[in-house]
């Protein structure tokens, strides 16, 4: 009963301590731009104020973001642009490449897939020259497909979904075979509806990660009109925290609201898949 009950005051802890900066977030995003102001200049005190009720709650700062100032909204749909082909893109060929590797019978299947693994390990920083290379040879630079492309084909995918389909049981498919099912009918009618798990974990995990890319449009992309919703976070000066707060809230809703509607597909997902958080 005490092992129970530390354990859980120990959880209830790290959930504060998780789940705090969201909330300061969206509780600082609601005051004025004066009490921000206030709480954040550090030049006639020590410390600053990090309070979680507004004196004064309004929605000026959404309004200078979504009705004054047209930019965020037009990075809005340049990260949409960005997410959505990788994330669709990613699913296909994951799904493609983890079905070769899961029934193929090639002596050369295992040292694929450890490739597979040693460039899924390696930083991003490690690929990025000869992603930028290649781009520039194909005369991609400054195009979204310079920054679609590679992510299409990023790895995590193939190993996550192949992980998944190793634990479909081997009888399922034996037995299509046996009723002169081909490759595409199992893949489409056994694979594909047993896996819906799988994919939605990797869709969920490759729209975050995609959702929150800074490096690529920086290096990729030339006109800052194509740039995406990251890079408008990381422009935002000082002498506007109160946009700083609203925007960040905002940003931060499609991930919240894919992830709290897909979260017992991410759990089950990754469950099945085997891998260890």
């Amino acid at each position: 009963m005490l092992k129970k009950t530390l354990t859980t005051v120990l959880l209830c802890i790290l959930v504060c301590i998780f789940i705090y900066p969201m909330v300061f977030t969206i509780c600082n995003s609601f005051m004025t731009e004066t009490e921000i102001t206030e709480n954040y200049d550090t030049k006639d005190k020590e410390y600053i104020d990090m309070k979680l009720i507004p004196e004064q709650v309004t929605i000026k700062q959404y309004y200078r973001i979504l009705i004054k100032n047209p930019q965020y909204l037009f990075m809005f749909w340049n990260s949409v642009i960005l997410v959505v082909p990788i994330t669709v893109g990613q699913i296909i060929v994951a799904l493609m490449a983890a079905y070769f590797f899961t029934i193929s019978k090639s002596k050369w299947k295992e040292p694929l897939f450890f490739i597979y693994i040693i460039v899924m390990l390696m930083p991003y920083q490690v690929t990025l020259v000869p992603n930028y290379i290649i781009a520039e040879k194909f005369k991609l630079i400054g195009s979204y497909l310079s920054i679609i492309l590679p992510g299409i084909f990023n790895t995590f995918g193939v190993f996550l979904l192949r992980q998944y389909m190793k634990n479909i049981p081997t009888t399922y498919i034996e037995a299509a075979k046996i009723d002169g099912a081909s490759s595409w009918q199992i893949f489409r009618k056994i694979i594909l509806p047993l896996s819906k798990s799988g994919v939605a974990a990797l869709a969920i995990l490759t729209f975050i990660d995609n959702w929150n890319m800074v490096e690529q449009p920086l290096i990729f992309l030339n006109d800052p009109i194509k740039e995406p919703l990251s890079i408008y976070l990381s422009n935002i000066n000082a002498n506007a925290k109160g946009i700083s707060f609203a925007a960040s809230v905002l940003y931060m809703l499609p991930m919240l609201l894919v992830f709290m509607y897909w979260e017992n597909y991410l759990v089950e997902g990754i469950q099945h898949s085997g891998i260890k958080g």
